[in-house]
């Protein structure tokens, strides 16, 4: 009877053992989900592939489709939309620039080359609005295009509407449902149809120039900068301009990670990117903050470790 008795405690403790080890485990290797609108999606799986190789134990992962907000960890956005969500917290790394866009030699790009858009041409081009300056009305190629804009939550419509002091809901035209990449695609169904987009869904990647099927609509920059925001200028042109001083006709949004609670593994991780990932942000078409700002985000992110030991 004894012998029993002591087959049972030891069975009971051993199984106390492993359901010890496997809790550890999950919790080890638990994975940490992020949701990222698509045109900073691949710069985020650069930094998934690249903090695995140094906490091969900790596992992020994207979202894609549809998922619980209750399920997702950190959440990146622009400086509007953390404004608008529910998340308390945001850790910003970067900037993304926004340009007006047409599909290239349509006939909205025929009417529009040379124009050199200012603020307040831009403003009418895509944007209801009477309070307009004579010389403006006058532009009469405007009449007759067709302006498409994004309606998705993480759309950069709303970031671009507020440069322009304007609501999202106040755009001409027509709205798209769906990622920002389908205005690209409605671009080139439409011969007399205008857009904007992020810079990594307007320029290739790899050979940092212009999609084939993708003009710019000329602004009113100063000389030197005219062909860098040219058909033929260059993404990497394009960030140096900006990051050296911003254009008043276009729109720039910081983009950081937002999160409600975030554990231990979230805030090193936090700090891993903006002391590592951010030397990414130019490979994949985001501009850097400035050193200040860099060096702001990281001391809310320290404070956090800090008091958490």
């Amino acid at each position: 009877m004894k012998k029993l008795v002591s087959i049972i405690a030891v069975a009971f403790i051993l199984g106390l053992t492993n359901i010890w080890a496997e809790g550890n485990e999950v919790k080890t290797s638990s994975v940490r989900y992020i949701k990222s609108p698509r045109f900073v999606r691949p710069l985020v799986e650069k930094w998934i592939e690249e903090y695995a190789k140094t906490e091969p134990g900790v596992v992020f992962q994207i979202v894609r489709g549809s998922v619980n907000q209750d399920n997702i960890d950190l959440n990146v956005v622009s400086d509007y939309q953390n404004n608008s969500t529910d998340f308390s917290h945001v850790i910003y790394f970067g900037e993304t620039a926004v340009l007006p866009i047409t599909a290239r030699s349509s006939e909205a790009a025929r009417l529009l080359e040379g124009k050199h858009l200012n603020s307040k041409k831009l403003k009418q081009l895509f944007f209801l609005d009477d309070d307009f300056d004579e010389d403006v009305k006058k532009i009469k190629a405007f009449e007759n295009i067709i302006v498409y804009s994004g309606s998705n939550a993480s759309s950069v419509a709303s970031s671009f509407a507020r440069h322009f002091g304007e609501e999202s809901s106040s755009f001409r035209g027509r709205r798209i449902s769906g990622d920002d990449l389908f205005l690209n695609t409605a671009l080139s169904k439409d011969p007399m149809g205008v857009s904007f987009n992020a810079l990594p869904n307007i320029f290739d990647l790899n050979s940092r120039h212009l999609k084939n099927d993708i003009s710019l609509i000329s602004l009113d920059v100063k000389k030197e900068l005219v062909n860098s925001f040219s058909d033929e200028g260059s993404l990497d042109d394009v960030l140096n301009i900006l990051e050296s001083g911003k254009i008043s006709e276009i729109a720039i949004e910081k983009v950081g990670v937002s999160y409600n609670q975030a554990d231990d593994a979230v805030n090193q991780f936090l700090q891993w990117v903006l002391d590592s990932g951010v030397k990414y942000n130019h490979e994949y078409g985001l501009l850097n903050l400035d050193r200040k700002e860099t060096s702001t985000q990281l001391d809310k992110v320290r404070t956090v470790l800090t008091a958490q030991k």
